[in-house]
């Protein structure tokens, strides 16, 4: 089959990979009818993420139809239409059995566990085409995909849903939602959104149905500002005003009652806590630049919510402890439960109450994987989401 594989910094290729095949009686084999590229995947484009292999092959937001099913797995049948979460989840576990689902005990092999331990104080559970730091698993920027815990982890989609309306299940609209539920937003919220890529405009729609007064989005990306305006966000152009002043002003004085931090480990701009970011990371004395999650502490309303729903990795230098501290804040991350909200996301979306085809601004053919990564990084005015779709059409193609 086709596949997209990464070779290297800033090299990734699309290449003919060996089929996939059942391991395990709960393994099934989807053929991919569309998949996404995430901003996580330009954190392994730039190669900020350890444990990556050549020939490793990427990709995390898929969905497709069912090809094979184990002798295991008494949910799918061959021929269903299913989105996949990025989370590999054994559904079993002491943490699944909370809904903690990216938590997962079992998922992650325990050879490929060493480097999460040491680095977290327990392993982290597996994901798709994530590094072998979540277990080596192979992607879903591909012709087919095999996936393990089947019976646990992939949504059905009705006939006759586009691809379109329901792929963003797969990790940024449950991860926004999540994001939004970590707010404990309540009546007359005033929540604000530090970047509006894919995971903050789905923050932004997931907080005004959470019932929040206002959304005030922070970005400088013209596009990402004007989607975030036709979701009902105030927008905040960061290289245009200081961020923390215009906060305080929009909200009394007061402050944001929640915000978001939908930025994550590489965080952008000129100011002198990014740039010390940047020569701490080029020299390897830290792995993350905080300076966006540094902005949200200290903008947050003494007493409020702070939400991390951006990709954090390893260490970082100058964190507001002491803010955090004295202000009262509460503090929730985490990679996203994904299964604990496919199926009420999905029931949205078929009710009209959630749009996600809003967001998509390019459809290329998986051949041109290479091409849509370097543009999503390099022009990212522009290329808000970029969907792939195989050219595999026939289920009799995997061998």
């Amino acid at each position: 089959m086709r596949a997209l594989t990464w070779q290297g910094k800033h090299d990734v290729r699309v290449e003919t990979v060996p089929d996939p095949q059942i391991v395990n009686p709960r393994d099934a084999i989807i053929r991919i009818t569309s998949t996404a590229i995430c901003g996580s995947d330009l954190h392994l484009y730039d190669h900020v993420i350890p444990r990556m292999k050549s020939g490793d092959v990427l990709g995390h937001e898929f969905m497709g139809e069912v090809v094979e099913v184990g002798a295991g797995n008494a949910k799918l049948k061959v021929g269903q239409r299913v989105v996949v979460p990025f989370t590999i989840s054994c559904g079993d576990c002491f943490f699944c059995q909370k809904q903690q689902y990216s938590c997962c005990d079992n998922s992650n092999p325990a050879d490929k566990q060493d480097v999460s331990e040491v680095g977290f104080g327990y392993p982290m559970a597996a994901a798709f085409g994530y590094s072998h730091l979540t277990g080596g698993y192979a992607g879903g920027q591909a012709e087919f995909a095999r996936v393990p815990y089947s019976d646990v982890g992939p949504v059905v989609i009705p006939d006759g849903i586009d691809d379109d309306k329901v792929l963003f299940l797969s990790d940024i609209l449950p991860t926004g939602w999540m994001a939004a539920e970590n707010c404990d937003i309540e009546p007359g919220d005033v929540v604000a959104v530090w970047g509006c890529g894919p995971v903050g405009l789905f923050a932004i729609q997931s907080a005004f149905l959470l019932g929040a007064h206002r959304v005030i989005a922070i970005d400088h990306y013209p596009r990402r500002l004007a989607l975030a305006k036709q979701l009902g966000a105030e927008i905040l152009d960061f290289e245009a005003v200081n961020v923390r002043e215009a906060l305080a002003e929009m909200t009394g004085g007061i402050g944001p009652d929640a915000c978001i931090d939908a930025v994550g480990l590489e965080s952008h701009g000129m100011s002198p806590d990014n740039i010390l970011d940047h020569i701490k990371t080029a020299t390897f004395m830290a792995t993350d630049r905080l300076h966006a999650l540094r902005q949200v502490i200290l903008a947050t309303r003494k007493g409020g919510r702070v939400s991390i729903p951006g990709v954090y990795g390893g260490v970082a230098d100058k964190f507001p402890i002491g803010a955090l501290m004295e202000k009262g804040l509460t503090l929730k991350s985490g990679q996203t439960h994904v299964q604990k909200y496919t199926a009420q996301l999905l029931q949205m979306i078929l009710d009209g109450k959630i749009d996600t085809t809003f967001l998509i601004s390019h459809r290329l053919d998986l051949e041109d994987a290479a091409e849509g990564y370097r543009n999503f990084k390099e022009k990212q005015n522009e290329f808000t989401k970029v969907v792939l779709k195989p050219r595999s059409g026939r289920r009799d193609s995997l061998h």
